[in-house]
């Protein structure tokens, strides 16, 4: 059964750093593009950053650019997003997704990706 768990949420200052998880399990990671979305109260669920099987091509939402660096390490079957700077609007929950051959284009929805996680919250406060 394909499973995939988010983990290294918590709360921090603006201007700290969080590396957030995805651990993938029950299917081979090096055939699916994962993507990172976030989802604030009240606010639509917004596409953050995605990384294809390969690699080869990564997307980052403006508003992440220069601060969210995604990688991938296959055989630990784990995705990572290393969120640096962090700003009170980054606020959210935070969710992973798995899409089989996909490549990163210039745009991110949530419907293109068919596994989902549980998500990890991430809260940005003094």
């Amino acid at each position: 059964q394909l499973q995939l768990v988010e983990s290294g949420g918590g709360l921090v200052q603006p201007g700290g750093s969080l590396r957030l998880s995805c651990a993938a399990s029950g299917f081979t990671l090096n055939f699916y593009a994962i993507g990172w979305f976030r989802q604030a109260p009240g606010k639509e669920r917004e596409g953050v950053s995605c990384i294809s099987s390969s690699s080869g091509s990564t997307y980052y939402a403006d508003s992440v650019k220069g601060r969210f660096t995604i990688s991938r390490d296959n055989g630990k079957k784990t995705v990572y997003l290393q969120m640096n700077s962090l700003k009170p609007e980054d606020t959210a929950m935070y969710y992973c997704a798995a899409e089989p051959g996909k490549l990163c284009g210039a745009t991110m929805k949530g419907h293109e990706y068919d596994y989902w996680g549980q998500g990890t919250q991430v809260t940005v406060s003094s």
